[in-house]
C-alpha cells in the first residue's frame, strides 16, 4: 500500500480502487451470465449451497485482513442478490433460443 502524503492523495488513491472494485465486480457479473448457460433451472441457478460456499469464503478472507465479516457479508449478500436476479434473466432469455 502506497503511503499518501495529503489527503488529495489518499483520496486519488481511494478513487483508483474504487475503479478497480468495479471493474472487478463488473467481470464477476460477466461470469454469472456465462455460468447461466451452464444450468438447467432456475433452481439451480439459485444455488443456495454455493452461495453460503461463496459469502463463508468472503467473510474468512474479510477477518484473516482485519476487515468486518459483517461488512463483507452485507456487500456480498447484496451484490449475489443482483448477480442471481441477473442469471435467472440470463438464463431464461437462453432458454427462449
Amino acid at each position: 500500500m502506497k503511503k499518501c502524503d495529503t489527503l488529495e492523495e489518499a483520496r486519488a488513491e481511494i478513487d483508483k480502487l474504487d475503479e478497480q472494485i468495479i471493474t472487478l465486480i463488473a467481470e464477476r457479473n460477466d461470469y454469472i451470465k456465462q455460468i447461466a448457460h451452464f444450468k438447467t433451472s432456475v433452481d439451480e441457478v439459485k444455488a443456495q449451497d454455493r452461495i453460503d460456499a461463496v459469502i463463508s469464503r468472503a467473510r474468512e478472507q474479510a477477518i484473516s485482513l482485519g476487515l468486518s465479516p459483517n461488512l463483507i457479508n452485507d456487500l456480498y449478500i447484496r451484490m449475489i442478490d443482483a448477480m442471481v436476479e441477473s442469471e435467472v434473466a440470463e438464463f431464461k432469455n437462453a432458454k427462449t433460443f
